[in-house]
C-alpha cells in the first residue's frame, strides 16, 4: 500500500481514468457491433448512421488517449470497406 501522499492520490485518480476509460471503450465497441449488425442485414441508411456514430466514438476515444491512434484510425478503415461494400455490388 502506498505511504506518500501523492501516491494515494494516483491511486484515487488512475480508478476514476479505469472507469472513464473502460466506458469509452464499450461505448465503442458498441457503435462497431451495431455498424456491423446493419451491414449484415443489408441495411444501407441503417449502416451509414451507425458508422458515423462508430467513426465519432473512436475518434474521441483515439484523441482523449483511451485507444492508439493507429489501432481507432485501422478499425475506422475496415467498418468503411464494411459499409461500402453494401453500395458497391
Amino acid at each position: 500500500m502506498a505511504n506518500i501522499k501523492s501516491a494515494k492520490t494516483r491511486i484515487k485518480r488512475n480508478k476514476k481514468r479505469e472507469v472513464v476509460n473502460l466506458n469509452r471503450l464499450n461505448a465503442v465497441r458498441t457503435a462497431e457491433k451495431k455498424t456491423r449488425k446493419a451491414v449484415a442485414a443489408g441495411d444501407k441508411e441503417g449502416a451509414k448512421a451507425a458508422f458515423k456514430a462508430a467513426e465519432s466514438s473512436l475518434a474521441r476515444a483515439a484523441g482523449k488517449g483511451t485507444m492508439h491512434k493507429k489501432t481507432a484510425s485501422r478499425h475506422v478503415s475496415r467498418l468503411a470497406a464494411a459499409v461500402k461494400s453494401l453500395f458497391v455490388k
